[in-house]
This record gives C-alpha cells, structure tokens and sequence, in this order.
C-alpha cells in the first residue's frame, strides 16, 4: 500500500514495514507473548493491503491561510498529536475513498452545512449502501436539514446528522449488509452508534474460522453477544442459544436481525456479564428473565468476544464450567492473563490471528478450548 501521508498520519504505525514484515512482526510478537502457555502453531487471517476499514471517523479542519477564502479539509491526529489535513485515505474502502471527495465538495459550498462542522462518521457495507453521520457544534434547524436532503438524494446516501442533544435522521439509521459464510447468505442491519467489524472480509473468515473449528452439540452461551454478528451463524450449529449483551441498541439490532433471517431459536438478555453469572448461580431474580427458565438449557459451549478489559474473576470461574470455550479476543494482553487461568482446567486446541489492521500493531486473536478436568 502506498500512501500520501506514511509517516505523518497517526494511524498507520507500522508504516514503514511492508504487510509481509507487519504479519511477521505481528506474529513473532504473539508468539512470544503465548510461548509460556502453548508453542502450538497459529494460524494466521490475513487482511487486504488497502482499503479494508468499511467503519471510518474523520475530523473537519478549516484552514484560514486565505483569512476570506478558508478551505475545509478532513483532518487526522499526526504522530506529534496536531492536526494533519488530508485529502484521501488507502485504508477505508473504495467506496468511501470514492466518496470523501464528494462529500467534501458540497460541504464546501454550502455555508449552511460546512458552518461549525466538527467531524464525520462513514459506515459502509459490501450491497453499497451507506450512512453518513454529520456532526456539528451547532443547532441543526429546517434549513440545514433540506440541503442536507438535497445533498443525500444527489449523493444516494443516507445521512444523520447530531448535534448536542440532538439527531436528526433523513432516511434510515442504519445500513443493509449481507455476509456471505460458508456459501450461506446472512442478513444484518448495522445500526448508526452501534458496533461493527470494521474490517469485513476479516470478520467473514472470522466467523467461519469459528463455525469450521468447534464441535457443534447441544445449547451455546453467548456472552457480549453485540448485534448477533456471530450469534446469528452460529445459531445454525446448535440447539438453542442464550445470548447477552448490555447494550439496548446492540440488542434491538439482535432482534431485528434475527427475523432478517428467520432464526427463532436466539433469546438475546439485556444484562452484563456479571449480572449474568449471578442469575445463572441463582443468587438473585433478574425480571428481565422472567420468560427465560435457564434450567431448560443444556450448555455445552460458551463463547465470550470481552472488551479490552477481558475477563472479570467472576465470569472467568463461569467459562471454565462450560465444556468447550470460544474466545475472541481484542487485546492479548488481557487473553494471555485469562487463558493463564483457563489451561488449568482446558486445553487450547486451536489459536488464530485475525489481521483485522493493516499497518498498525492491532491484532484480534481467537482461540479455542476443551475441557480435560
């Protein structure tokens, strides 16, 4: 990948390796990190060079050289932490590459939308649709709202725009997107505000990774279950699922994207994973549960996807009651500590990287656990 901004811009730190030297880098690393846990071999998932990120987050800068004539431009954090103008970015996808100049342009030349403009949201999807936040330190009025209808229809987008306090939505909140795994087609809604893969050829291998390397029996747990992006696959391997998640609209796009795909045997909680724990030991009633009789589940697997945090101690001492484990992890650090604990009660049967960033020193991991006591 080639790049006007490779040493400038903040977010590709690995810029001055090439992506055979990132993989290596990032996998000796891994390697190293784990030697006191397994030497087994890792597989690894890798990424497109360039334009990967369907997900991006770009801040407008205004530049007053021309005190009468000020230009807007997208702006970067730079590695001295200031603000670095760019024009064009190799890692989002071509759609939003395509699109940014475009954007940019009519922004430019109404007084109306660029006026007190802070940042932009892009979220894209492989069926091409896609949603554009706005975002403003302003009131959003009818005025703003009818350009920016003009902009939308001219552009074929859809547009949100936010302000304190305030979100106004042209058209829809969320974008279409269709997986293909494993020559199944499955259908989600990706909620504005809500969490997404950003890179989505990655997370297909991911949840196929998953689906091709588990025994499938019985009832799945799923815990930090977000909008049903692997809950919905895998729900076609097993029985029953219990899902949680604490978030409201991750759980609302759960439920929508289920009937997308007419899957009825999901109950998706709206609970942590602490509170989950206490309900499943019974130490208190949840009302939330009221419909769900957990003793009609036969748990053989429970799969945790944890943010950077990890696990807590008290969900850690619940996975390791489950006889076969999926853990998806964001950050090594915290998986290295969880599985110190884990592999004294299961064994790792299979351990991958997912190249979810090219050129920077992120890497998601993934492994796979049985039990042997």
């Amino acid at each position: 990948m080639t790049c006007d901004y490779f040493g400038k811009c903040g977010s590709c730190t690995l810029y001055d390796m090439n992506y055979e030297e990132q993989l290596n880098y990032k996998l000796s690393r891994e390697k190293q990190r784990f030697q006191d846990i397994t030497t087994m071999d890792f597989e690894v998932i890798r990424s497109d060079e360039e334009h990967f990120r369907n997900r991006a987050e770009l801040r407008f800068w205004k530049n007053y050289d021309d005190e009468e004539n000020p230009t807007l431009s997208y702006g970067m954090t730079s590695f001295e932490k200031n603000i670095l103008e760019i024009t064009n970015c190799s890692i989002v996808s071509k759609q939003i590459s395509e699109l940014m100049p475009k954007l940019l342009d009519e922004i430019s030349q109404s007084e109306i939308l660029n006026y007190k403009i802070y940042s932009v949201e892009f979220l894209g999807s492989t069926t091409n649709d896609m949603l554009v936040t706005l975002i403003y330190h302003k009131k959003l009025d009818s005025t703003w709202e009818k350009i920016a209808r003009e902009v939308q229809e001219r552009l074929n987008i859809k547009i949100i725009g936010r302000s304190r306090k305030q979100k106004l939505v042209l058209k829809e909140d969320f974008i279409k997107e269709e997986l293909s795994i494993n020559d199944n087609v499955f259908k989600f809604h990706y909620k504005e505000g809500g969490f997404t893969q950003p890179n989505t050829k990655v997370n297909i291998k991911m949840i196929e990774w998953v689906l091709n390397n588990i025994e499938t029996k019985d009832d799945l747990c799923e815990l930090y279950c977000g909008g049903g992006n692997f809950t919905i696959p895998l729900s076609t391997k097993f029985n029953k699922v219990l899902a949680t998640e604490i978030s409201k609209t991750s759980i609302n796009s759960a439920l929508t994207n289920c009937e997308l795909n007419d899957i009825s045997n999901i109950d998706f909680i709206r609970m942590s994973a602490q509170e989950f724990v206490e309900a499943l030991n019974s130490v208190r009633e949840f009302r939330r549960l009221k419909d769900i009789n957990l003793s009609d589940y036969n748990f053989s697997t429970i799969f945790v996807d944890p943010p950077r945090s990890g696990l807590d101690d008290t969900t850690r001492e619940l996975v390791k009651n489950f006889e076969q484990i999926i853990y998806i992890s964001c950050n090594p650090e915290t998986l290295h500590r969880d599985l110190k604990e884990l592999i004294k009660s299961h064994q790792i049967l299979k351990f991958s990287l997912f190249d979810q960033f090219s050129y920077s020193g992120h890497i998601e991991t993934g492994v796979i656990l049985k039990k042997t006591c």
